[in-house]
C-alpha cells in the first residue's frame, strides 16, 4: 500500500473517530500527522511542524482578539445599530448587505481571510442581537467573499487568469467573475430559504437589541449608542485593517494583533477579558487539520490523485473528477493553492479539444471556492470562531455538513452548467 493511500485512509479515520468519540478533531489530526510522518513518510518533527499554518493561527487569534475588544467597548453594538438604520430596520436585508460588503472587499483586492475577518464579527454580532441564524449569516459572508474574489483584480481572479495565461489556455475573465458572482447569489437564495430567512421577512428592528428587550419588559430604554473615544479609536483601527489589507498588502492577522495591542494600551478597560474570547478550540481544530493536509501535500497525495484523474480516457468524466477533487481538497486547504495546482491538471483534457477550456476553468474555479464556508477552511473557521460560544458547536456541525455537501453537489452542478454544454 502506497504512502498516499495510507494518508487518505488515515484522514477518513480521523473524521470517523472524531464523529463517534469525544476526542478533539484538531488533536487527532496533529497526532495522525505525527504517526504517519514518523512511520510512513519518514518525516522529522521539524518537517511535521513546518506544515503548521502559523499565518492562519495568527489570523484567527488576531481577528477574534480585536473583535473581542470591539465587542467589549460597544463598537460592535454601535455598528449593528448603524446597519439597522441603513436598511431602515428591515432585518431580512442585513444578510444581503453583509454579502455585498464582503464581495466588494474581495472584488477590489482583499484576500478572503481579510474580508471575512472584517465582516464576520459584525454580521454575527447582528445575528445574535436580532435572532438571525448564525449559519445563515456566516454562509452569506463566506459566499460573498467567493463571489467577489474572481473579479479581474481580485485575488482568486488574478491567480486563475495568470495560471490560464501561463499555460497558453483561452480564458474569459469577465465570464469567470460574472458566473462566480451569480452562482454565489443563487447559493445564498438557497441558504436564505433553508436557514430561516423566510421568518425574517417583514420583521422590523426599531432599535438595538438591548433597547427592544427593555421596551418589551416595560422598562426605560437606555440612551442611544454614542460614538465615544474608545469606539472611535476601535473604528479607526478597523478602517486601518481594511486599508492595510486592500492597499498595502499587509498581513491581516499581524495587523489585527497590532491594533489590538494599541487599543489595549489606550483603553485598558476595553481589553479586559478579550483574550478569553478567542475561540481557542476552533483555532486548534483548524490548525490541526491544515497541518495534516499539508503533510498529505508533501508526500504527494494530491499529485497522486491528479495523476489518476489524468489517466482517464473519458475527458468529460475526468473534468468532473478534477472539479470534485478541487472542491473536496479546498474544503480542508487553501483555495488559492488549489487554483494554482489543479488548473494545470486540466491541460491534458483541454488539449484533446473535447472539453471547452473556458467552461472547465470556470467550473473548477467555482467548485474550489464555494466550499470556503467549510469550518476547516479559513472563511468557515472565522465564522465559527466569531459565533457566540453557546452556538459554536451547532454552527461548526452545520457548516461542516454544508461544506461537505456542497463539495459533492457543487462540482456536479458547475460541470453540468459550464463543461457539458461546451463539449456538445
Amino acid at each position: 500500500m502506497s504512502d498516499q493511500v495510507i494518508s487518505i485512509i488515515a484522514l477518513v479515520l480521523i473524521f470517523a473517530v472524531a464523529t463517534f468519540s469525544a476526542v478533539h478533531l484538531g488533536v487527532l489530526a496533529i497526532v495522525a500527522a505525527f504517526i504517519v510522518g514518523s512511520t510512513v513518510a519518514e518525516e522529522s518533527s521539524d518537517d511535521i511542524f513546518a506544515g503548521f499554518p502559523g499565518d492562519l493561527f495568527v489570523v484567527l487569534v488576531g481577528v477574534t482578539l480585536l473583535f473581542g475588544i470591539a465587542k467589549s467597548n460597544g463598537t460592535v453594538d454601535w455598528l449593528i445599530d448603524a446597519a439597522v438604520k441603513a436598511v431602515r430596520g428591515r432585518i431580512a436585508f442585513i444578510p444581503w448587505v453583509m454579502f455585498l460588503v464582503t464581495a466588494v472587499l474581495t472584488a477590489v483586492g482583499a484576500v478572503t481571510p481579510a474580508a471575512v475577518g472584517i465582516v464576520a464579527p459584525i454580521g454575527l454580532g447582528f445575528a445574535a442581537t436580532y435572532g438571525i441564524s448564525p449559519v445563515l449569516m456566516g454562509l452569506f459572508i463566506a459566499n460573498g467573499a467567493s463571489a467577489g474574489g474572481f473579479s479581474p483584480i481580485g485575488v482568486f481572479g488574478s491567480i486563475t487568469n495568470n495560471v490560464v495565461e501561463r499555460n497558453d489556455l483561452p480564458g474569459d475573465p469577465a465570464l469567470l467573475f460574472t458566473a462566480s458572482f451569480l452562482f454565489n447569489v443563487g447559493l445564498c437564495v438557497i441558504v436564505f430559504l433553508l436557514f430561516g430567512g423566510r421568518q425574517l421577512l417583514g420583521r422590523i428592528a426599531t432599535g438595538t437589541g438591548k433597547e427592544a428587550s427593555d421596551a418589551a419588559d416595560g422598562t426605560t430604554p437606555p440612551e442611544p449608542l454614542r460614538l465615544d473615544l474608545p469606539r472611535a479609536l476601535t473604528l479607526l483601527g478597523l478602517l486601518s485593517l481594511v486599508a492595510g489589507a486592500l492597499f498595502f498588502d499587509l498581513d491581516v492577522g499581524l495587523m489585527a494583533l497590532t491594533i489590538a495591542v494599541v487599543l489595549s494600551l489606550v483603553a485598558p478597560k476595553s481589553a479586559k477579558g478579550a483574550v478569553d474570547r478567542c475561540a481557542w478550540s476552533t483555532v486548534l481544530l483548524v490548525c490541526g487539520i491544515v497541518t495534516y493536509v499539508s503533510q498529505m501535500e508533501r508526500i504527494g497525495t494530491i499529485d497522486f490523485l491528479g495523476e489518476r484523474v489524468a489517466s482517464i480516457d473519458a475527458p468529460l468524466l475526468g473534468a468532473l473528477l478534477i472539479c470534485l477533487i478541487g472542491a473536496v481538497v479546498s474544503a480542508f486547504a487553501s483555495t488559492t493553492g488549489m487554483l494554482g495546482a489543479l488548473i494545470p491538471l486540466a491541460v491534458p483534457f483541454l488539449l484533446t479539444g473535447q472539453v471547452g477550456a473556458v467552461g472547465l476553468i470556470t467550473a473548477l474555479a467555482i467548485s474550489a471556492s464555494i466550499v470556503d464556508a467549510s469550518p476547516f477552511s479559513t472563511s468557515g473557521a472565522l465564522v465559527t470562531a466569531n459565533t457566540p460560544a453557546d452556538q459554536r458547536e451547532l454552527v461548526f456541525r452545520r457548516l461542516m455538513a454544508w461544506g461537505l455537501g456542497i463539495a459533492l453537489v457543487g462540482p456536479l452542478v458547475t460541470w453540468c452548467l459550464f463543461v457539458v454544454p461546451g463539449s456538445l
